[in-house]
């Protein structure tokens, strides 16, 4: 991506940001005594402050200091998206009592104010907490889908997916060490990442040894990933290289026959264009040469463009990147913005999965869905 257009990118981030922020504030100020004022607009510009004072610190100083900060900041990413609803909802209520005069005069009184401000910080206290232990809990999933092909010698084939794994700050060895260890206790054949394996900057992976975990992944056909936008964001080869390093297979528009049995087919991710000048090569160039009489597994970060994979033959698509909108109501946009937005579905004779993600993405929270571990039990039968 041009220095321009991160420029502009990030302008608009941050004013949308500080927009929220400030409606968010004004409305609380409004709901609590004078003598409070200064207290609450330090505590709010604490919270405002957080996230970026955190990922600047994150770029220059790399310590405990820095990963405080990204953590507060974080876990104020999703609770603003709460507060944010809960003032609007309350903003609409007031207009239809301005219009309608449904409530009383003591709706507008202080103690009334002050009472829908404890009540609504207690409101989103709850959601964090409960959305924080969500987010640390995945859940296995299994599936079980019939190709109507031979494989070799294999009748079958025990696939572990674990997409948007997002390690880095706030997904740490710890949490690394968990997915793993999960990962390991269904015993696949082969284990798949596709895509957003690493959050952003590699760095804080390193610190964190991140690596030691993923060299203990076990599977008899090994491990394979895919780059994600998020790679992309914060650098690509570094990230790739580290993976590489720590037993990780990357397949960078590359296809792979395993086995004599089935091929892998691993896409660039479609953000190599504009933050990297990589045009990933077409599907139909990537299958070039391969016997489709053999089952084809096709890794892609985003599910766009399902079409393209009915269209050339493939059996199974592996996708993620939605997170399936992760906070709610965020779920309901992505269902309006991808063909899959998580789960399963059947093209013609292919054969899609779309999985919410195992890790989180800035805030360390999920509303929407639980994080999934996805085991897929291929059926050979040709």
């Amino acid at each position: 991506m041009k220095k321009s257009q991160f420029a502009v990118f990030l302008t608009i981030v941050l004013s949308v940001y500080t927009l929220v922020n400030y409606y968010i504030f004004i409305t609380g100020l409004h709901s609590i005594p004078d003598k409070f004022t200064f207290l609450y607009s330090s505590v709010y510009l604490f919270f405002f402050l957080s996230y970026i004072a955190g990922r600047f610190l994150e770029r220059k100083f790399l310590n405990s200091f820095s990963a405080f900060f990204v953590w507060v900041g974080s876990f104020w990413l999703g609770a603003m998206v709460y507060y944010l609803l809960f003032v609007v909802l309350i903003d609409i209520v007031r207009l239809f009592n301005l219009l309608l005069g449904i409530f009383p005069a003591s709706f507008y009184s202080a103690n009334c104010q002050l009472m829908f401000f404890f009540a609504v910080n207690a409101s989103v206290i709850l959601i964090v907490i409960a959305g924080y232990i969500n987010a640390a809990s995945p859940v296995i999933k299994k599936l079980n889908i019939n190709i109507n092909k031979k494989a070799g010698n294999l009748r079958s084939l025990k696939i572990v997916m674990a997409s948007d794994i997002h390690l880095g700050t706030i997904v740490n060895s710890k949490r690394t060490k968990k997915i793993v260890e999960l990962i390991n206790s269904q015993e696949p054949d082969l284990i798949l990442l596709p895509g957003d394996v690493v959050d952003e900057d590699i760095e804080a992976v390193v610190k964190q040894n991140c690596g030691e975990s993923l060299r203990a992944l076990r599977a008899k056909f090994g491990a394979y990933a895919v780059t994600g936008n998020h790679e992309y964001i914060g650098g690509v080869e570094p990230s790739v290289s580290y993976l590489t390093e720590h037993g990780i297979i990357e397949l960078r528009d590359k296809t792979v026959k395993i086995a004599d049995s089935f091929y892998i087919v691993g896409r660039e991710d479609r953000a190599s264009k504009g933050f990297a000048g990589i045009l990933r090569k077409p599907l139909d160039l990537l299958l070039e040469g391969i016997d489709k009489e053999l089952p084809v597994i096709l890794m892609d970060h985003q599910p766009v463009k399902l079409e393209e994979a009915e269209k050339n033959g493939i059996d199974l698509q592996l996708s993620g990147h939605t997170h399936h909108g992760q906070l709610w109501p965020f779920n309901f946009i992505t269902k309006k913005i991808y063909e899959v937005s998580m789960g399963y579905k059947q093209k013609g004779s292919t054969h899609y999965y779309v999985s919410c993600g195992v890790g989180s993405w800035g805030p360390p929270i999920r509303t929407g869905n639980r994080p999934e571990i996805v085991v897929i039990n291929l059926n050979f039968s040709g």
